[in-house]
């Protein structure tokens, strides 16, 4: 897993074989973030990474310059290898939070510029997440919710979607 742009560019981490998260690829993440500086100055933003797996997303918010990431995810190695990636690159920037997304936003009162989200692709609760972010006032006024899963999903008749990439097999829905 790398870095790909910003102030912690090229760095790279070894994730391990045992890990049940996939990150998301490169050519995906440099893509869907191609995408969003056009909605979003990374710079002194504020940004919530739900279900954070490898902390890939994370790190690349925190390299890309936002204020503060809170990531929030629930498997105890993903966390502590998360821990270990953030205390690597040496910033202060980083809220990690380990316990269930579904319970952290029923309690979140803070908002976000950026909400990240990518469950496990075969999550029941999955079609959920868009409204409990949206109705749960996690955005800031321009502030934008970006879902990754897999291509049987659709949201575009969600009445806050915004638009849809798909790169190979990872796809992206926005809302606003």
């Amino acid at each position: 897993m790398r870095i790909i742009t910003g102030e912690y560019k090229g760095r790279h981490f070894d994730i391990p074989r045992t890990f049940k998260a996939r990150p998301t690829t490169d050519f995906a993440k440099e893509n869907i973030f191609n995408v969003l500086n056009g909605y979003i100055d990374f710079d002194g933003a504020t940004a919530l990474d739900l279900f954070a797996g490898t902390g890939s997303i994370s790190l690349e918010l925190l390299s890309r310059g936002c204020e503060q990431v809170v990531s929030v995810e629930s498997d105890r190695d993903h966390y502590n290898f998360i821990r270990q990636c953030i205390a690597k690159i040496g910033t202060d920037r980083s809220i990690l939070i380990r316990g269930d997304v579904f319970r952290f936003l029923k309690s979140c009162h803070q908002r976000f510029d950026l909400v990240f989200a990518d469950p496990p692709y075969a999550l029941e609760k999955l079609k959920d997440i868009p409204d409990l972010v949206l109705d749960g006032d996690l955005l800031t006024p321009d502030g934008i919710l970006v879902l990754e899963h897999g291509k049987k999903e659709d949201f575009s008749s969600h009445p806050r979607f915004v638009e849809h990439r798909s790169y190979g097999s990872v796809n992206f829905s926005l809302f606003r």
